[in-house]
């Protein structure tokens, strides 16, 4: 197998007929079993991954065809990518909550991706459709606007010159987008979320000073 790019927290690999995800980091174990449990449950459901096979370290996943998004954004496809993205995410947050388990769960809340954006999605580069969402790991129950206000800070953050298509995004997801304050407050949050992830490696954890700098801007930032 052979490193596969854009992997960001984990280690992946593939053979082009398989994926094979290693996790490392922080609570490694229960991220592979969420995303694990996840993948089994969201199949047929949503365009997700087949799994294969799994180990205490390691998930092995069919591969899917697809460009990813971020490559795709770089080639000047971000109209129709990003409202590929609102469609799918919309698609998301109607799957039931319970998918994540039959506990309980406050009114309002939705099955959140947890890192959802361009750069965790293939597409098919014709049509710019998803044929597959990745990186379920950090999958959660809560507000819509988590995962909305993610896929605009990813753009927002490494995409800047594509701002101008996250019309396209809201448009596609519809209902009613949350206002700039709440969307950059979630961004916030998850920023100081990723900070801690990255903290619990150690005080001076891969990371960390990155995502404090990334909040720093991301305070500056005006709609």
């Amino acid at each position: 197998m052979r490193p596969l790019k854009h992997g960001y927290t984990n280690r992946t690999a593939g053979d082009g007929s398989v994926v094979a995800k290693t996790y490392e980091g922080p609570d490694a174990a229960g991220r592979l079993r969420r995303e694990h449990t996840l993948l089994v449950r969201l199949a047929g459901r949503l365009p997700v991954p087949p799994v294969r096979a799994a180990s205490a370290t390691t998930l092995t996943l069919g591969f899917v065809a697809g460009v990813p998004g971020q490559e795709l954004l770089d080639a000047g496809r971000a109209g129709p990518v990003l409202a590929s993205c609102g469609r799918l995410l919309r698609r998301i947050h109607e799957s039931a909550p319970r998918v994540l388990g039959d506990g309980p769960h406050r009114a309002g809340d939705v099955l959140l991706h947890g890192d959802f954006g361009p750069h965790n999605a293939l597409f098919d580069p014709g049509t710019c459709e998803v044929t597959a969402v990745v990186d379920w790991e950090f999958a959660r129950l809560g507000e819509p606007v988590a995962d909305l206000a993610w896929c605009e800070w990813i753009v927002r953050a490494h995409h800047p010159e594509h701002r101008d298509a996250l019309g396209d995004f809201h448009r596609a997801y519809g209902g009613r987008v949350p206002p700039w304050p709440v969307r950059r407050a979630a961004m916030l949050d998850r920023c100081e979320a990723l900070r801690r992830f990255c903290a619990r490696w150690g005080p001076d954890g891969p990371g960390v000073r990155q995502w404090e700098e990334r909040a720093a801007a991301t305070a500056d930032w005006r709609e």
